[in-house]
């Protein structure tokens, strides 16, 4: 069973749906492996134009990538 750690993202999920690598997202946004795993991995939250620049290169809308 999943457990509810508070608030953070669901990029994670969406990635691994979709088949894509953190390497390839990284490259897309323009930032180190290092920042996005922080954001993939919930130990550091994107700021809000973060999101959406991820909602689109997943084709997903914002609100999917938070809880």
């Amino acid at each position: 069973m999943r457990q509810n750690k508070g608030h953070g993202n669901l990029i994670k999920e969406h990635l691994k749906k979709r088949g894509i690598t953190q390497t390839w997202l990284a490259k897309e946004l323009g930032m180190s492996f290092s920042i996005t795993n922080a954001y993939v991995c919930n130990r550091k939250q994107p700021n809000l134009a973060t999101i959406f620049k991820v909602a689109d290169l997943l084709g997903v809308s914002p609100k999917d990538l938070v809880k």
